[in-house]
């Protein structure tokens, strides 16, 4: 076992994520869960929960995260790195509120939060902080004792993310048909938000056309495609396009979307597409459908051959990506000397989110920021 590592002054990490049905009964309550608030209709919800009735009511989002529980686990356990890790969902079981509960009744004071969004928005960071911010509130309701809580920062271009999307790309481009692949374009994929939402990520300072969270992903984008010319010596086109849509049709959302990108590109006379889904961290529904369902099926309509690559999942190179970042954001707390670790243009990430940073339309309090009321 390697020297043991300081975590201080944390003494947990929290494995924050959406949350996921794992049976067709669980489906509507699920998705009513995502859509408190919204006053959509029960059959409404139905219609829209056909996407994981085709899989049998099972998103396989908790099993991906029951993996990376399971290897960050075993990454700390191997680098003598002595910090618990819990899970959380914020609209399935296990439930955030539980999970917080049972960190209190453990006697856990500072708690790290590894959020399964690489990427800076309202969806991706601070409705995460909104719903720490409401567990929260419930745990004080309750007389517990709340504990601090922090959120590491955008991971987004750190080496341990983005060197397996790369080898994912290169293992689809191996798998395309050799007649094809030296052609074959680049569709860097991500959820689509609206516009407004967009516009407005990260700080105050990166607001404008498109915001944090296109800029995040464009570098990314860059980083992989670079890297990948550099690999097989084939400078190959590129665009980053957009997945999910949801919402009303008269609100703009960010375009194009994957499937009217594959027939622009079979139109251009594009030989093949790799599909890079570089905006999921695993493989969960909007992966499986969108890409693998609906994509694929419209590219086989055109007659294009596509490959979908590799989310990170629970990538070795991630799970120690995740340890260095919680030992770089202890050093940081503590006031030890740290180099944080960021590739691309757009350096690390901030570790507080400032007031402003992807603001909500409706105000509410968030957690693990400068604006926390749980500081």
């Amino acid at each position: 076992m390697s020297e043991a590592l300081d975590p201080t002054p944390y003494d947990a990490l929290l494995l924050l994520s959406f949350g996921g049905p794992e049976g067709p009964d669980d489906v509507v309550p699920f998705l009513e869960n995502v859509t408190r608030g919204r006053g959509i209709p029960k059959e409404r919800l139905k219609e829209v929960g056909q996407h994981y009735f085709l899989f049998g009511g099972v998103s396989p989002i908790n099993d991906q995260n029951r993996t990376l529980l399971d290897a960050l686990r075993k990454d700390f356990a191997e680098h003598g790195l002595d910090l618990p890790v819990y899970w959380g969902n914020r609209n399935w079981a296990p439930y955030l509120t539980d999970t917080l509960r049972e960190l209190v009744h453990d006697g856990r004071r500072r708690v790290l939060v590894l959020a399964t969004s690489a990427y800076a928005s309202y969806s991706g960071c601070r409705q995460y902080r909104e719903d720490l911010a409401g567990a929260l509130a419930t745990l004080r309701e309750e007389g517990l004792d709340v504990p601090r809580v922090d959120k590491l920062r955008h991971y987004f271009n750190h080496p341990g993310f983005v060197r397996p999307m790369i080898d994912g790309v290169l293992k689809s481009l191996a798998d395309l048909p050799e007649e094809v692949r030296e052609g074959a374009h680049l569709a860097f994929t991500t959820h689509s938000i609206p516009t407004a939402a967009a516009d407005t990520s990260g700080r105050v300072e990166d607001h404008g056309d498109g915001g944090a969270y296109v800029r995040q992903h464009l570098d990314v984008a860059r980083l992989v495609a670079d890297a990948v010319r550099e690999e097989t010596g084939v400078d190959r086109p590129w665009q980053l396009v957009y997945q999910s849509r949801s919402g009303a049709p008269h609100i703009p959302w960010l375009e194009p979307d994957i499937c009217d990108h594959l027939e622009e590109r079979h139109e251009a006379g594009a030989p093949a597409v790799v599909m890079v889904p570089i905006g999921f961290v695993s493989d969960h529904m909007e992966v499986l459908y969108d890409l693998d369902t609906e994509a694929t099926a419209k590219a086989a309509e055109l007659g294009l051959p596509v490959r979908r690559s590799a989310t990170v999942g629970a990538d070795p190179r991630f799970t120690a990506a995740v340890r260095e970042l919680v030992l770089e954001r202890a050093d940081a707390e503590s006031g030890r000397a740290m180099t944080p670790c960021a590739l691309g243009a757009l350096g690390p990430s901030h570790d507080l989110c400032p007031v402003g940073c992807c603001p909500a339309r409706t105000p509410k309090p968030a957690a693990a920021g400068a604006d926390s009321p749980f500081a």
